[in-house]
């Protein structure tokens, strides 16, 4: 009979994968379901906004009757405390989780799962974290009221630094103002069909969201880019970290604001960041890469796709630019009796050569004006998590994600944060919204 631990925890992280919250993420490596990481992004309107939080979770052999075991990864090698409830040592501290004394009913129950805890352990992710320690709570005096906005304000810093910026690094190979190249498209040797058992697994490090959160970095790019021009304001560069009262011994967060530097790095990180899709172009030209398995997989999808737009009613078309199968140039004409009506817009896709491991990079060409579009023409578009390899389901995603009318309310979604907030403002900013869209179409019609 099968570990009925097993078969739980194998539910739960499936269920997980094909959750539509754009905050959680889970993955496991090979069959090895008790070992899980899980990556929580932080909330909207908070010091952790759009940060990437890394969590190892261990479940028992008694689970679900006894909770697993969670720790926190990002936590800059052990120096840095994010949360009073998350400590530098990586110790999460949750009365469901029995490391933390809870009220009665607060403590695990196997009713409770995976996801009960990533959602609580989000929670703490607060717009006043300094709250979450014992004591501190109903803080009312002016020396706390400062310390609250202290700790806000190095918090935000550090999940800049240390949970997007240094993890993008590290993803790109950017030491110092250099990058390690990563493409071995001139090394006659390559062979992306080398097999799994001439490959030692426990020497490749396992970055199970480094795909993802490559693609989030470009969703909240000009996000991080608006919260150090607002934080540029309220603290100066080399002004240092102020100690909370519950920091001490190595449980802390020390450091300097150094916003200038941050915003340097933030930057050369995005530039890297194209010139690796950019480099996908190359290495698909590559004698081995143009006849591999991949190729020929994007060649004959390509035909598919483009034969059933000749077949459609809808006039897009789709061709690959030099005959590269890694490159596809796609022109969306928008859909009548929408604000979309009669505009012209070309987007790119960019393969790399390990698709569909590695996710498409999309950027539209066209200027639009639109609240799921970044200024830099990357659009916020969620595919279908089970059918990764099919790029008509990419395509139809960025699609529906342009021509969607009624979107839900969900700040996980911001991309472009002045078309998002006339979106979602007055009636007066969505008229205003509703203008800029209809000038973009405009535009895009005068540029044929």
């Amino acid at each position: 009979m099968a570990d009925q631990s097993i078969i739980r925890i194998t539910k739960e992280i499936s269920d997980l994968q094909k959750n539509s919250d754009l905050s959680l993420a889970v993955a496991f490596r090979d069959r090895d379901v008790r070992n899980v990481r899980t990556m929580i992004i932080g909330p909207h309107e908070t010091p952790y906004e759009f940060g990437f939080f890394e969590f190892a979770v261990k479940f028992n052999k008694e689970y679900p009757r006894k909770s697993p075991a969670v720790t926190a990864m990002t936590t800059s090698n052990g120096r840095c405390r994010f949360n009073p409830n998350i400590y530098a040592n990586g110790k999460v501290c949750l009365s469901i989780l029995g490391t933390w004394r809870g009220e009665r009913g607060e403590e695990w129950s196997a009713a409770q799962g995976l996801e009960s805890i990533l959602l609580s352990i989000q929670s703490l992710m607060s717009s006043n974290p300094y709250e979450n320690e014992p004591g501190f709570e109903d803080a009312n005096e002016e020396h706390d009221k400062k310390a609250q906005k202290e700790y806000v304000a190095k918090i935000r810093h550090e999940t800049l630094r240390i949970s997007v910026i240094q993890r993008m690094e590290e993803y790109l190979g950017i030491t110092g103002n250099s990058v390690q190249p990563t493409s071995i498209v001139n090394n006659d040797d390559y062979d992306l069909d080398m097999a799994d058992e001439d490959i030692d697994e426990s020497l490749v490090p396992w970055e199970p969201f480094k795909d993802l959160v490559k693609h989030r970095f470009l969703w909240y790019y000009d996000s991080y880019l608006e919260a150090i021009e607002k934080a540029k304001k309220e603290v100066k560069d080399g002004q240092a970290f102020d100690r909370m009262p519950f920091e001490g011994s190595s449980n802390i967060m020390d450091g300097k604001f150094n916003y200038t530097e941050l915003e340097r790095r933030l930057r050369h990180i995005k530039a890297t960041l194209e010139s690796e899709s950019d480099r996908w172009a190359s290495e698909g030209l590559h004698p081995k890469v143009k006849d591999g398995t991949v190729a020929v997989n994007l060649a004959r999808q390509f035909e598919q796709i483009q034969e059933s737009y000749k077949r459609s009613e809808v006039p897009h078309s789709v061709e690959l630019e030099n005959g590269n199968p890694f490159v596809w140039n796609l022109t969306y004409f928008g859909r009548p009796m929408t604000n979309l009506d009669g505009g012209s817009f070309r987007f790119k896709l960019r393969f790399s050569p390990r698709f569909p491991e590695e996710q498409p990079s999309v950027k539209f060409e066209t200027r639009v004006f639109h609240h799921r579009i970044a200024e830099d023409g990357t659009p916020c578009y969620t595919p279908n998590p089970s059918r990764r390899e099919d790029i008509k389901q990419h395509i139809d995603a960025v699609i529906n994600a342009l021509e969607e009318e009624q979107p839900p309310y969900d700040p996980r979604t911001i991309v472009n944060p002045e078309a998002y907030k006339l979106f979602w403002g007055t009636p007066e900013d969505r008229k205003m919204y509703n203008r800029r869209l209809r000038r973009s179409v405009q535009q895009s019609i005068e540029d044929l």
